[in-house]
């Protein structure tokens, strides 16, 4: 009779918890840590490819982005006013995409990165701690991960989380 009890109950207590956690907030190991070593060619028909050196010097966003992703076509007129605003760098990894549908959607849609890098076979995803797409990234001057940010980038989430770290970073 109780193991039946227990049972239900630790099943209670699991749905609970997973009604009430934020799927939004995935914590990542790599937050103050250096971006990790990568080197990866342009998409296609760009000529600025992405690896971790670019990511120095400048603090700036990393956009892990795919042309079959619907929320990356949700967020992508942020990213292309804040090209406009000259807000923030965007580097766009693009993330296990056939080169021409990356070629195509930029062409479309417009083109908000200073560089993109193909990640054709995912492995520098996986190295980044890439759960899906979108994923975005604050990245310090130095090169180090400053904040993850997992979905679309809202102009809220842009306004609420993502440009107050920038602004503290750039002190």
């Amino acid at each position: 009779m109780l193991l039946p009890l227990g049972v239900f109950s630790a099943l209670a207590v699991a749905l609970g918890w997973g009604l009430s956690h934020n799927a939004q907030v995935i914590p990542s190991a790599l937050i103050g840590k250096p971006v990790p070593e990568f080197s990866l060619p342009a998409v296609q028909g760009r000529t600025l490819g992405l690896s971790s050196g670019d990511l120095k010097g400048e603090v700036s966003l990393v956009n892990v982005f795919a042309s079959w992703c619907t929320a990356c076509r949700e967020e992508h007129p942020v990213f292309m006013e804040l090209r406009r605003t000259n807000a923030v760098p965007i580097h766009g990894l693009n993330y296990k995409d056939r080169p021409q549908d990356a070629e195509k959607w930029l062409n479309t849609m417009g083109d908000p990165y200073t560089r993109t890098g193909v990640d054709l076979n995912g492995r520098v995803s996986i190295d980044w701690g890439i759960y899906g797409v979108p994923e975005t990234f604050v990245i310090d001057a130095d090169g180090r991960i400053a904040f993850k940010h997992v979905g679309a980038v809202t102009p809220e989430v842009y306004r609420e989380k993502l440009a107050p770290i920038i602004a503290e970073l750039r002190k």
